[in-house]
């Protein structure tokens, strides 16, 4: 066990610089103390479950992934469930940066709801699994049906909605800006 708590210092220091933080930045997300983060990260203070949770979160990653536990052999991704706006986001990549993929379950908007457009950095790619997905992307306004994809930027005003009267349910890529999603197709004869 002592080994193991040795490790947790530098695994933290790893993920910080990695979300190119600091530890000021980190201190005003998670409420810890920079001094407090400071000395976690060099192994002069022994990492406690009141200290480690809100950096497991503010890095998204699990508490295993946080202090790099070791593998129980099991291959299973137990991925929690994340709800947000009634909507249900259920996280299928474990590794911090880059690309993270979600299957997302859209529950039927309601009528009347708002249709504001939100941008952000990155890129996007969506999947329909089921159901109907009404995409508002700047002036179109497009519906995909299951084994339908789009991508695009999401600095472009952008909105996904389900219009159906059941739950539609997507796979989601989101990506740093700039990093996009490439797939090859094979073009068929006619």
């Amino acid at each position: 066990m002592a080994k193991a708590l040795t490790t947790v210092g530098p695994r933290l220091r790893e993920l910080r610089q990695q979300r190119d933080m600091t530890l000021t930045q980190l201190s005003e997300s998670t409420g810890i103390s920079v001094s407090t983060l400071s000395r976690l990260e060099s192994g002069t203070r022994k990492p406690t479950l009141e200290l480690l949770l809100p950096l497991a979160e503010a890095y998204q990653v699990t508490l295993d992934e946080l202090v790099d536990a070791p593998e129980t052999g099991d291959p299973r991704v137990r991925a929690r469930p994340i709800e947000r706006g009634g909507r249900t986001y259920i996280p299928l990549t474990r590794r911090p940066g880059g690309l993270q993929a979600f299957k997302q379950i859209l529950p039927p908007d309601p009528a009347g709801c708002d249709l504001e457009q939100k941008t952000h950095e990155g890129y996007e790619w969506l999947y329909v699994l089921s159901g109907r997905v009404r995409l508002l992307l700047g002036e179109h306004d497009i519906t995909l049906t299951p084994g339908e994809a789009a991508e695009f930027d999401t600095r472009l005003p952008h909105l996904v909605l389900n219009p159906g009267s059941e739950p539609a349910e997507i796979i989601n890529i989101f990506g740093p800006q700039g990093e996009r999603l490439h797939v090859r197709a094979r073009s068929t004869t006619r």
